[in-house]
């Protein structure tokens, strides 16, 4: 049973073509579009499973999205909605919920990348949101998790660089299976994405619980959600596992899914748009290795010394 609502990088959506010029279109209406597709992008969500969600007609949303649709404000609800996200969100500010907010964002703003990488962690080990024992500790060091796209490697190199450093290996969507008794895709079209997130926390909380040393293959679309990759981050070394589009397409088709041949040009621009809503979010892992034009045998030697190299420094640290 394929949901719907969810978008796999490899199967095409149909764009439509803005239907205005650049110089006619309203600026906050081609912002506000950009944010809707980098919303649905990042979610893995098609057009048609937000339109259906959000009530709206599929060429409606089209226009909201090219910035040539001046949507009224239940409408622009409504798509939040679709999209799990809110709608301050959506309008392109999420910091406006309380005096809180408001205090902290002043704080945070105008800052770097660094500084405000130093305050999420300082953050989460101060509060320890997830209410685990060893939040950013020595645990986390021995704790490695795959984090990238479908096609990236992380199943084969997870399990050889596993076995490797002599540790469990744990595919985190098995374990969500587990949970939920049903497939990944009978998640979503039964329960929803909310539901989906849940199981997916559920699974994550208890491999960190059980395993003080482990590699884990997680779902490319974890980073969606911001508490269940914050609480990845904190407790576990990451590595972004990156592919360029063409071999991610094409190691998914070797897998025996042959949709990304159906209406190729079309999926390669929906995989693309995936890896641009998610490259920033991947980025945060605390290592990267770029898995194309290596065998696989080659990509695991790059891949075991880079992780070696990074428990060996933080041996050294302790």
């Amino acid at each position: 049973m394929k949901d719907p609502a969810v978008m796999d990088p490899t199967v095409a959506v149909s764009a439509a073509d803005p239907s205005t010029d650049d110089a006619e279109r309203n600026p906050f209406l081609v912002a506000l579009g950009d944010r809707v597709r980098t919303l649905r992008s990042r979610r893995g969500m098609t057009r048609k499973a937000v339109a259906l969600a959000a009530e709206v007609s599929e060429r409606h949303l089209a226009n909201l999205e090219y910035g040539t649709g001046n949507a009224s404000i239940l409408v622009l609800l409504q798509v939040s909605q679709a999209l799990h996200c809110s709608l301050s969100e959506l309008l392109g500010d999420v910091t406006t919920s309380s005096p809180e907010w408001l205090l902290i964002r002043e704080l945070l703003e105008n800052r770097s990348d660094a500084d405000l990488r130093r305050a999420r962690v300082a953050i989460g080990a101060l509060l320890d949101g997830a209410g685990l024992v060893d939040a950013g500790g020595e645990n986390r060091r021995a704790r490695v998790a795959l984090v990238g796209l479908r096609g990236a490697g992380k199943s084969t190199l997870g399990q050889r660089l596993a076995d490797d450093l002599g540790f469990p290996f744990i595919e985190l969507s098995r374990q969500i299976e587990q949970f939920a008794g049903c497939s990944i895709n009978e998640i979503h079209a039964l329960y929803g994405t909310p539901a989906y997130r849940r199981y997916e926390r559920r699974a994550l909380e208890e491999a960190i619980q059980i395993y003080p040393e482990v590699v884990i293959a997680t779902p490319g679309g974890l980073v969606s959600d911001a508490a269940n990759f914050n609480l990845m981050l904190t407790h576990c070394t990451t590595v972004w596992l990156q592919a360029d589009p063409a071999d991610h397409m094409a190691r998914v088709a070797a897998q025996g899914d042959m949709r990304p041949m159906a209406a190729s040009r079309e999926a390669m621009d929906d995989l693309k748009r995936i890896l641009a809503g998610r490259s920033a979010f991947y980025a945060k892992a605390d290592l990267a290795f770029n898995t194309s034009g290596h065998s696989v045998e080659g990509a695991f030697e790059g891949l075991r010394s880079l992780v070696r190299e990074k428990l060996t420094d933080f041996v050294g640290d302790a």
